[in-house]
């Protein structure tokens, strides 16, 4: 990945690290008030029709001739209950699907925002597709929740609590007989939120997380595993994820299906039916009930249910929005990197780690004291077997991560006590895993330097080995990347150093910037540093034999310790690790050998390793 100083966002307010659901929603308070309002008006108006009918039977059914006038004006008003429904629920779902896109993008910017403070060695240490799920799916996820349940919940409550209202008054003893139906749900619905439901959800959202993962990570690699016939392997791999989700599905879903049955039964139209119609039946046949009063029981009665059918069919939606939330308040509870209250200005660009201890996980240290000075004009290589520490050390000149003992200075001042703007305007770095954007080839270049001319772009481009293919793109410096052209390892390399080039930082921070280079492009960058070191403070992980003799200082790390440092042809003298290490890389430095100066790659000859 590779970032460079840029302008500090603007930065949203965030809730604080234990917000709950509310908190998060309550910016769009008055938003989720307006659609209730609108939900309660549209649907006791939606009471209307019902009513209507209902009158209608009374007075058909009555003895004697109708009375003409009073039929249509309760038509009438069943029309106009109708109409006043669909106009204020419509108002009411089109606002809650405003309101839905205006929170899936409030969530997103906090994300965002989020991740864009949080220390970057805690993104490095996190799967794609969790992180991907959490940005995309989670958020996604809300969408029933804010669009649909509100309005859903408060017309199946409202509804059948005034239609409740009218039943008692007509006969208390059917309205009880119908609620039975009711009663019976309400005893089932408490099964569906129980430790072990929660359990098997939670076992099914990991899950989730861990067959996105995997789908991640296989299509990633199979060019690789395929390339060298481990692909029945990552097969496998994915398909030991595939099984571990379905087993997961099938207890979750055998948890759910015999209460989601009764559910269905006990709130199913059909069974409603049957009660209020025996019930009614029973009533009409001992004289307490008036045979057209069982019409209300029959149109109304099916609403009863409406709660309870609204917590089963929603509990799903209602449970993943909640999980999601969990997540998404997950990721904006990491703390992000701490910025100082009073930000000091570094003195100049000189570096020094002083006592530099730190590890990712407690009690196991990747760096063990690390001192070391690294002088402005001068370029330090970094070297040694791998799991010495050298990335680690690098990643803590941006302040990836801040040193658990010790402190990394710039210009005599701790890092901690820079700003990130500051920071990231003094130190510019390249990393072997080059992300650009998929934005122009221009824009990923100027992304320190927005307002950079083309002119100054290209030069940067030229002077990193890359102006000449960039200009046979389809549209030159305009193409976009990752829509009109997929670069190369090595390109993507040489357009990530000219962007560090061009934010022409005083630090410069490079992990085997020409690892992916051909030998002609690998000379013009090095050229192209010499050219531009000047002052500037250089630091490079190196394993090359030709970075590693071009560097002033060599630092040769072991086992997160300072093995030996000096110049290059001086460690080959003394002929202790260095030299050793040197020694295994028998590829050297013969082809890059400079025969006027009667040097090799900046070392004497006569230490050529062999």
């Amino acid at each position: 990945m590779t970032v460079t100083g840029a302008a500090e966002p603007r930065r949203p307010s965030a809730p604080p690290p234990d917000a709950g659901v509310a908190a998060l929603l309550r910016p769009h308070a008055g938003s989720f008030a307006a659609v209730v309002v609108l939900q309660v008006i549209g649907a006791v108006s939606g009471l209307a029709p019902l009513l209507a009918v209902v009158e209608l039977g009374r007075v058909l059914l009555a003895p004697g001739p109708a009375d003409q006038g009073h039929v249509w004006a309760v038509v009438a008003a069943g029309a106009a209950g109708l109409l006043v429904r669909l106009l204020f629920t419509a108002a009411a779902s089109g606002l809650g699907h405003l309101l839905d896109g205006r929170v899936q993008l409030a969530f997103r910017r906090l994300l965002a925002e989020r991740l864009g403070r949080v220390p970057i060695g805690w993104l490095s240490r996190r799967r794609t597709g969790e992180l991907a799920k959490v940005v995309g799916d989670d958020v996604s996820a809300v969408h029933p929740f804010i669009a649909h349940t509100p309005g859903e919940l408060v017309s199946a409550f409202v509804v059948p609590l005034v239609s409740l209202v009218y039943l008692f008054a007509v006969d208390w003893r059917l309205t009880l007989i119908t609620l039975i139906p009711v009663a019976l749900a309400v005893a089932l619905v408490p099964l569906m939120m129980t430790q072990a439901r929660r359990r098997e959800q939670e076992e099914f959202d990991a899950a989730m997380g861990r067959i996105s993962s995997a789908v991640v990570e296989f299509v990633q690699g199979i060019a690789v595993v395929k390339a060298f016939g481990t692909g029945e392997r990552a097969h496998r791999a994915f398909r030991r994820a595939a099984d571990e989700f379905t087993g997961v599905f099938l207890r979750w879903a055998r948890g759910l299906s015999g209460i989601a049955a009764g559910l269905m039964l006990a709130l199913s139209p059909p069974f409603v039916l049957l009660v209020v119609l025996v019930g009614g039946a029973a009533l009409i046949a001992s004289g307490g009930l008036a045979p057209a009063d069982l019409l209300p029981f029959l149109l109304l009665g099916l609403g009863l249910t409406a709660p309870v059918a609204s917590l089963g069919h929603g509990f799903d939606d209602l449970t993943a929005a909640r999980s999601a939330v969990g997540r998404i308040r997950d990721v904006l509870a990491v703390p992000p990197l701490p910025e100082p209250a009073r930000p000091a200005a570094p003195r100049g660009h000189r570096v020094e780690l002083r006592d530099v201890r730190f590890g990712y996980e407690p009690g196991h240290e990747v760096l063990r004291g690390i001192d070391l000075v690294l002088e402005p004009g001068t370029v330090t290589a970094i070297t040694g077997p791998s799991g010495s520490g050298k990335s680690t050390l690098v990643q803590l000149l941006p302040r990836f991560y801040d040193p658990t003992h010790g402190s990394v200075l710039l210009g005599g001042v701790d890092l901690r006590e820079i700003g990130s703007r500051e920071l990231y305007r003094s130190v510019s770095f390249v990393f072997q895993d080059v992300r650009l954007l998929r934005a122009s080839v221009a824009d990923n270049i100027a992304l320190a330097v927005p307002d950079a001319g083309l002119d100054d772009v290209a030069g940067a481009a030229r002077l990193a080995g890359v102006h000449d293919r960039i200009v046979r793109l389809p549209r030159g410096y305009d193409t976009v990347v990752g829509e009109e052209v997929r670069l190369s390892g090595g390109e993507a390399q040489r357009i990530a150093i000219a962007r560090a080039l061009l934010a022409d930082a005083p630090v410069l921070v490079l992990d085997e910037a020409t690892a992916f280079a051909d030998p002609r492009t690998e000379q013009a960058v090095r050229r192209a540093l010499e050219t531009l070191k000047g002052d500037r403070t250089i630091l490079v992980i190196a394993h090359r034999p030709q970075t590693i003799a071009g560097a002033d200082t060599v630092v040769m790390l072991e086992n997160g310790t300072v093995a030996e440092q000096g110049a290059p042809a001086d460690l080959l003298a003394a002929d202790g690790r260095f030299a050793a290490f040197w020694r295994s890389h028998p590829a050297a430095v013969t082809d890059h050998a400079d025969t006027s100066a009667g040097t090799l790659g900046g070392l004497p000859r006569g230490d050529e390793p062999r």
